[in-house]
């Protein structure tokens, strides 16, 4: 599965999924962080119905999902416009200070139509009183152009974004990365054993390295 998403071939890497549930193998957490990831590529109801079986397989097992897992989830619900499955699954994850959370959160408001508080989100992001050793909110320029959209033909709500914009601008709380970018980021972790997403040169099973002629299929 790791392998076929690094290549870009999201059908294939279900197909897998499918079978490795049919089968009965025991995920873990990163094969279900990989999981999710496809299903929010693939994008389509059919995947959502995927993401969604297999999160709530997991909980009634009392498998815990990581952050990273649920983010995708979330994502995966707000592009299929299930706002409301997105808000409750978006309400499970601890510790949602990160920012690809932060971003997804943003959207939730955007496609609730919660205009004001997420102005006020904004706001407080942009001129709360934080010390110089707590970390600041970042936005990705992508959502925020999504708000920006959203509050053009109210004139007053437009007024305090673009004020707040600035300021986001001006204290570095504005990234590049889009919210798929932020997804797919793998972390610089030495201490993690986690190889999702990354080329794998080397077999599991025989710690010999992988045929050149599978990689060019």
């Amino acid at each position: 599965m790791d392998m076929l998403f690094v290549k870009g071939k999201y059908k294939s890497a279900l197909e897998v999924l499918i079978q490795m549930k049919n089968q009965d193998v025991k995920f873990s957490k990163d094969t279900y962080v990989l999981a999710f990831a496809i299903c929010y590529k693939l994008n389509n109801p059919e995947s959502l119905k995927i993401c969604t079986t297999l999160r709530e397989e997991a909980l009634v097992k009392g498998e815990v999902l990581s952050r990273r897992a649920s983010c995708f989830a979330v994502a995966l619900a707000l592009n299929q416009n299930q706002v409301a499955k997105a808000a409750s699954i978006f309400s499970h994850i601890m510790k949602s200070e990160s920012i690809i959370c932060t971003n997804l959160n943003i959207m939730i408001h955007i496609q609730s139509n919660m205009l004001e508080t997420l102005i006020e989100i904004l706001k407080e992001a942009a001129e709360g009183n934080l010390s110089k050793f707590v970390k600041r909110q970042k936005f990705s320029e992508e959502v925020l152009a999504k708000v920006r959209e959203k509050v053009k033909d109210m004139p007053t709500l437009l007024s305090s974004f673009d004020e707040i914009y600035g300021k986001l601008h001006e204290s570095g709380q504005v990234t590049a990365c889009s919210l798929d970018d932020l997804l797919c980021h793998i972390p610089r972790d030495r201490n993690s054993r986690t190889v999702l997403f990354s080329k794998r040169t080397v077999s599991r099973r025989t710690f010999q390295p992988l045929s050149q002629s599978l990689w060019a299929e």
